[in-house]
């Protein structure tokens, strides 16, 4: 997924770090002729990159970013009280990820551009920012989403 760099740090062995808008971060070495980024290795080089996108393999893959906050739930819902938008693709909000919780039965989740994953009762799936994607019961189930960022 394509997403914004947002800012930069560096790691424990100086290199740079794009923070990106998804809250997980890129490296961005300049090490020819692997990595072309002469741009950061300066201060002005890399401010000129705000804004800018990478690739995010993390996003793709749905790995959660550490250090997130949940500050919303759903109520939970079965398959006669799933809401309708949840049933079509839909986003989070930016700098928002979701995680899916199943309770009982088995929900299908499907990220777009990705094959439907089967969530069983007791196990949970990551919803990236802005990554459109939509759920259906597979059968009886109960389930509900929560909602995380860095606030």
């Amino acid at each position: 997924m394509k997403r914004k760099i947002v800012g930069y740090h560096q790691d424990e062995k100086q290199d740079w770090v794009a923070d990106l808008n998804c809250f997980h971060g890129q490296h961005v070495r300049h090490e020819p002729p692997f990595f072309n980024r002469p741009w950061s290795a300066t201060a002005e080089g890399r401010a000129s990159k705000l804004g800018e996108v990478l690739d995010c393999k993390r996003c793709d893959v749905l790995e959660f970013p550490k250090g997130l906050k949940e500050y919303k739930r759903t109520p939970e819902f079965t398959q006669d009280t799933i809401p309708k938008g949840l049933l079509k693709n839909h986003t989070t909000k930016v700098g928002t990820w979701g995680k899916i919780h199943v309770l009982q039965g088995v929900l299908l989740y499907e990220p777009e551009g990705q094959a439907a994953i089967r969530i069983c009762a007791d196990e949970t799936a990551n919803i990236p920012p802005e990554m459109p994607h939509c759920v259906a019961a597979d059968g009886k189930g109960l389930f509900c989403v929560s909602f995380f960022s860095d606030r």
